[in-house]
């Protein structure tokens, strides 16, 4: 190694804190981090467990994406559904129960959930408006079981809400939605990002 060289690099070896103790060192050689052989293997082993999590971490994300191109249409459709519900359930946070204008229900307080997203007119009678966010209003659960609650009181809630032009475009609406894979995959995101939205402003 020639004078000037040696000299360049020990201009650059200086005194820093060890990474794993953080005791102050005096380097060695560039780019050492560690003070000595035991801190030297410690290091080691973060930095193996460390690649050890990142390869477990990608490992998971690429099962993930493989178990999701075995989906069928109806369980993208089910995924849409539950996080459109949700999305549903926080933009009406601060609204009270379509049917009956409560904001909780007094006699139901041990349910752990008191809220649905209730459709005005069920996915069963028309399946085409199941993500009509018109069609869907944070609704208390007992309403949106069997006998729970009238069609009258439902879309007495629905004109308040919404108006009664828009509530009858609902019930005048029989436009067929065909969903592909594709666009149910595309939806579950947007309302994801939606979701992710409004709890973020909450």
């Amino acid at each position: 190694m020639t004078l000037a060289r040696s000299t360049a690099l020990r201009t650059q070896l200086r005194e820093r804190k060890c990474t794993v103790c953080k005791d102050k060192f005096k380097q060695a050689r560039p780019m050492q981090a560690v003070c000595g052989p035991a801190c030297a293997g410690a290091h080691a082993r973060r930095v193996s467990e460390k690649q050890a999590a990142t390869a477990a971490r990608a490992d998971r994300v690429a099962t993930k994406a493989a178990l999701e191109n075995f989906k069928t249409k109806a369980q993208w459709t089910a995924d849409v559904q539950r996080v459109f519900n949700a999305f549903i359930r926080e933009r009406d946070r601060d609204r009270p129960c379509i049917c009956c204008g409560k904001l909780f229900d007094e006699t139901d307080l041990l349910t752990g959930g008191q809220w649905d997203a209730g459709h005005y007119i069920s996915r069963g009678a028309a399946a085409h408006l199941r993500f009509e966010e018109n069609n869907v209003h944070k609704q208390l659960k007992g309403h949106n079981r069997p006998g729970g609650t009238t069609r009258t009181h439902f879309r007495a809630g629905m004109i308040a809400r919404i108006g009664l032009a828009a509530v009858e475009a609902l019930e005048a609406d029989q436009t067929p939605r065909h969903y592909t894979i594709d666009d149910l995959r595309t939806m579950k995101a947007e309302y994801a990002a939606k979701l992710r939205a409004l709890k973020g402003k909450a």
